[in-house]
């Protein structure tokens, strides 16, 4: 067909929808639909990446500007299309690996949990709304990538998405904007957003420190220096949350990636000694409301932290079964803390949130996943050590190990990290497994 044909055939088509849409908005909305359909099923795993990088790092929250166009939503959609779609085409060649038992187990014991939760509206709100959707997009990144050309360049959207937060971070702390406890910095606190806790914020950033610390010591000297300096950007904006849990994470993947690069272990942990004690310095920690400098002893939020552990535990001895339920911990502290300041608090442990919240069955179920992904990871990390993808295998491995420390002192259990990570495995060790 000529190009004139073709242009007059869009231009006729655009002028029927624009009728269409005059007379019945809804109709002409459907079949606009239709008409994107076909490229979204051809780029179903882009798709399926725009929704995460929005889910995890809640960029339409963060610019609230975004808000009114529904992106989160509309890519979600989009990415349940292109995924039912590619799996029904090829169906045949599907690979099942044994942590995604593990991961299906899990989730359906937390589905059993919601039935027998203390609040079973408020478990079953947070496996509709947050955990089912974590769920779906594990297999979806797992199956939906066919090349290692589009895995490679997630590492890019995770810096980028990651690089904006911070900055974001570093400005609202610089004037002051949406502090808590005089000091730490939050993001969109006032209309609601999950980055408007501090602690929260930090764990959004620790994600991408793992990868930009894999690609500041792997690659080319220009891709160095930029992820050098995406790095040190992230870590100021976690320094600016004054979060110890975050802290401890960035700590943990710097000594990791030492160790790798150097085979040794003496270097590394004096490096990351000093390192964190700068860290720590930077922060300003000593100078929180909470936990500061000024409160003798153990202070409050240490404190805090042993109140919300032994509420977990007592929570556990008393449902060891299946836990209080999904998303329960807060509504029952008042119950089982052993100090009332007058407000519930988080549990601040990825372990005691699991062990509180899906009981001992839910725990062992949990570290099956997080041991069957690490011991993934390391065999990547090994047999990919010369592959043109090993910062890619690396930055997993930081990433995992990141959760596993930082994850003792913030709660991630049922948040999209760990699961993004595995999803990431699941793709990287299915279309490398013939290396």
């Amino acid at each position: 067909m000529a190009i004139v044909k073709q242009q007059l055939l869009a231009f006729i088509c655009s002028l029927l929808f624009v009728l269409a849409w005059y007379k019945q908005g809804n109709i002409a909305l459907v079949a606009g639909v239709l008409f994107v359909l076909p490229f979204v099923i051809n780029q179903a795993f882009w798709v399926c990446l725009g929704f995460i990088i929005f889910s995890y790092f809640r960029i339409h929250e963060a610019f609230p500007v975004l808000m009114p166009f529904k992106i989160p939503q509309l890519l979600a959609l989009a990415s349940l299309a292109g995924l039912f779609w590619q799996l029904w085409l090829s169906r045949d060649k599907l690979e099942w690996h044994p942590l995604q038992t593990y991961l299906v187990l899990f989730s359906c014991w937390v589905l059993v949990c919601c039935f027998l939760a203390t609040n079973r509206a408020e478990a079953f709100a947070n496996f509709n709304g947050n955990f089912i959707k974590i769920l779906i997009m594990v297999f979806a990144i797992a199956w939906l990538p066919t090349q290692l050309s589009q895995l490679k360049i997630v590492p890019f959207f995770l810096l980028i998405s990651g690089l904006a937060i911070a900055v974001l971070a570093i400005m609202n702390k610089a004037n002051g904007i949406g502090l808590v406890e005089g000091t730490r910095v939050t993001i969109s606190r006032d209309i609601g957003s999950m980055l408007g806790d501090p602690n929260d914020l930090a764990l959004v950033l620790q994600f991408p420190v793992a990868f930009a610390l894999a690609y500041t010591f792997n690659g080319k000297v220009w891709l160095r220096v930029c992820c050098a300096v995406i790095l040190v950007i992230l870590i100021m904006g976690v320094i600016a949350t004054q979060s110890r849990g975050g802290l401890l994470g960035i700590g943990c993947g710097i000594f990791t990636i030492l160790v790798l690069k150097s085979r040794s272990f003496v270097l590394p942990t004096i490096i990351t000694a000093i390192g964190g004690i700068a860290l720590i310095a930077l922060a300003g920690i000593s100078d929180r409301a909470s936990g500061g400098a000024a409160e003798s002893g153990v202070d409050e939020s240490a404190m805090g932290r042993i109140y919300a552990w032994q509420a977990a535990w007592r929570m556990a001895l008393n449902h060891p079964f299946s836990g209080v339920g999904l998303d329960n911990f807060y509504f029952n502290y008042y119950l089982y803390s052993p100090h009332w300041d007058g407000k519930n608090h988080a549990v601040h442990s990825t372990w005691l949130q699991i062990l509180s919240e899906t009981g001992f069955v839910g725990l062992v179920l949990f570290l099956l996943v997080v041991i069957g992904a690490l011991r993934l990871s390391y065999q990547l990390l090994q047999s990919l050590s010369l592959h043109y993808m090993a910062p890619f295998a690396q930055g997993l491995w930081l990433g995992l190990l990141s959760f596993s420390v930082g994850g003792t002192f913030l709660t991630q259990g049922t948040t999209w990290p760990l699961y993004i990570l595995i999803a990431l495995l699941l793709a990287l060790h299915r279309l490398t497994r013939k290396v």
